[in-house]
């Protein structure tokens, strides 16, 4: 059926690992001291340039681990992107040039406006989102220098992790299905330059192989209905994560970032 597959021998965590991520450019994350720090040391560099109150940008750097300036840079786009208005919705994204030609545009769009993605109930509608839930989705971009502890590492990965698989997830039932897996290919490939049976393959493949990474092998009248959150940790437990995933708006030139 369209939703199962059975068993095969052969397996390769890497490949399917692969078809999940989407290369992304991170910012460190800072400890405390040294965030605090920099933070004065932005202030009197910028004088009083801030488009936030400085309270309010403390508030979200402890919340995000983003620095005053990043904030500063991402208020001012977030701010331009939204016609000056306190949200902004879907349409606010069509603007970003550097989604322009992203296969996967409209999962990173729809990602910001995921409740799951901004600690709400799952099913739960947004419209539009405020400045701090934008910046909130843009934290889970950031990386954590080798500095911090493993579990500290091990959480912030498994974060990242989680905001991915919500990505695939798109019916929210708590698994990615053979039919969910083909859509994420038919976009990463460019529907119009490949074929059905190419796509159709490559998922079936490639849920073969999370079938035999997270249950072993199987007998031919086993079903594996989906990849659930927990066999997504199996199949992406050797990927490097942290060098996968990026968003420009974090690397933005303040000089042209409304253009």
């Amino acid at each position: 059926g369209e939703s199962s597959v059975g068993f095969a021998p052969h397996v390769d965590c890497q490949r399917i690992g692969e078809v999940f991520c989407c290369r992304q450019t991170c910012v460190e994350k800072e400890s405390k001291e040294r965030k605090g720090r920099r933070f004065l040391e932005e202030k009197r560099k910028m004088g009083s340039a801030h488009s936030l109150p400085d309270i309010e940008i403390k508030r979200l750097m402890d919340k995000t681990d983003f620095t005053s300036e990043q904030i500063e840079i991402l208020h001012k786009r977030f701010m331009h992107l939204s016609d000056g208005k306190p949200t902004m919705s879907k349409n606010s994204f069509e603007s970003v040039p550097d989604l322009e030609n992203n296969p996967i545009k409209t999962r990173i769009i729809k990602a910001f406006f995921d409740s799951r993605n901004l600690g709400l109930r799952s099913g739960e509608t947004v419209e539009e989102i405020t400045f701090e839930n934008f910046l909130s989705i843009l934290s889970f971009f950031q990386h954590m220098d080798e500095n911090h502890g493993k579990e500290e590492l091990d959480d912030c990965n498994r974060k990242k992790l989680r905001f991915l698989f919500n990505m695939y997830d798109t019916d929210q039932d708590g698994k990615i299905s053979l039919r969910e897996l083909k859509q994420v290919i038919d976009e990463l490939l460019c529907k119009k330059t490949t074929t059905e049976n190419t796509s159709s393959s490559i998922a079936d493949a490639a849920m073969i192989e999370a079938a035999n990474i997270c249950v072993g092998q199987m007998t031919p009248d086993q079903i594996y209905e989906g990849i659930t959150f927990e066999d997504f940790l199996k199949i992406m437990k050797d990927m490097k994560i942290e060098s996968k995933m990026h968003v420009r708006f974090l690397n933005m030139d303040t000089s042209t970032m409304c253009k």
